[in-house]
């Protein structure tokens, strides 16, 4: 078999959810509200957290960080997305292919270390509340923010310059929603052993150490809180934990499935099931999980939209 290699001007066929049209109607309404939602969303959390110096803290530092990956991660594929909805042969250039996998990657493996930064400030203000002010300085918060991003960056070149490389032998057609790494590993025409080896590497570093690190801080925080003596200093400290901890739960949950499993039992479906959870229902989800749970935040969105309002009268 003819082993071509990909050029700039190669181009990609997605198959995407489905053809029929009546149906990509229906996913171009509903992903659309969702991408809408999704930037309100995480701007509401943005803009508190910028223009209120009481939110000038270590826990709301990363999480805004967050809600700046979840804009960025959502609107690096759906754009696409539902403009694919609205055209019968849905094609995407090599260069552009290789972009989104590119941004794909870096801010989804920023996201899972961002969340371990976040599960590591928790266990300092639950179990050392003393020493919090002094360990999580201005310098160890960007310091943490810093790695997340520059772990996350170095991981996506290396991953899409491994992915981008493999002949395809002339195979152009994407069983997918998005340029996906599985997705475009399955096209290759040569051995992926290389390939397998860097996803496998990948997902110890941005996925399974994070999520080692988290679950040992809750390890502890659980064992702290569960010193506490009165019930309600107990709720209040499992209050502080369980936002973050059920978007751990939501967002380590998936992906430990999907790309710890031995590659050989990865199915095209399940491939898009995960693309479409990540990068339309978590940035969506995210600050309404937030936003509910956290007064603090509610209260400087009011104060920050009546200085607004009364700065216009």
């Amino acid at each position: 078999m003819r082993r071509d290699n990909l050029t700039w001007e190669s181009e990609f066929v997605l198959l995407g959810l489905s053809s029929d049209r009546q149906t990509q109607a229906g996913l171009f309404v509903l992903f659309a509200a969702a991408y809408l939602l999704t930037l309100l969303g995480n701007g509401l959390i943005i803009l508190p957290i910028g223009l209120d110096a009481r939110l000038h803290l270590p826990m709301y530092f990363f999480l805004c960080n967050l809600s700046v990956v979840d804009i960025c991660y959502t609107s690096s594929g759906v754009p696409q997305m539902l403009v694919h909805f609205l055209l019968e042969k849905k094609t995407i250039s090599f260069t552009r292919c290789g972009t989104q996998l590119f941004f794909s990657l870096a801010l989804g493996g920023t996201e899972f270390l961002l969340l371990a930064a976040m599960a590591y400030d928790r266990y300092v203000a639950v179990c050392d509340p003393l020493r919090y002010v002094a360990v999580m300085s201005p310098r160890c918060c960007t310091g943490l923010a810093a790695v997340s991003w520059l772990v996350g960056l170095v991981n996506s070149t290396v991953e899409t310059v491994v992915t981008m490389r493999l002949p395809t032998c002339g195979h152009r057609v994407l069983n997918h929603v998005a340029c996906e790494t599985l997705a475009l590993v399955r096209l290759a025409c040569v051995d992926i052993t290389l390939n397998q080896v860097v996803i496998l590497a990948s997902s110890v570093v941005v996925l399974l150490v994070p999520c080692c690190l988290v679950s040992l801080s809750y390890t502890y925080i659980v064992a702290a809180i569960l010193q506490i003596r009165s019930t309600g200093g107990r709720r209040k400290a499992f209050g502080t934990c369980a936002s973050h901890l059920t978007v751990v739960s939501m967002s380590y949950g998936m992906a430990l499935v999907t790309y710890m499993q031995p590659h050989s039992t990865a199915s095209a479906e399940q491939d898009k099931v995960v693309t479409l959870f990540y990068a339309v229902m978590t940035p969506m989800l995210n600050p309404l999980i937030y936003s509910l749970r956290n007064n603090e935040i509610k209260a400087a969105l009011s104060r920050v939209l009546m200085r607004s309002s009364e700065s216009k009268l």
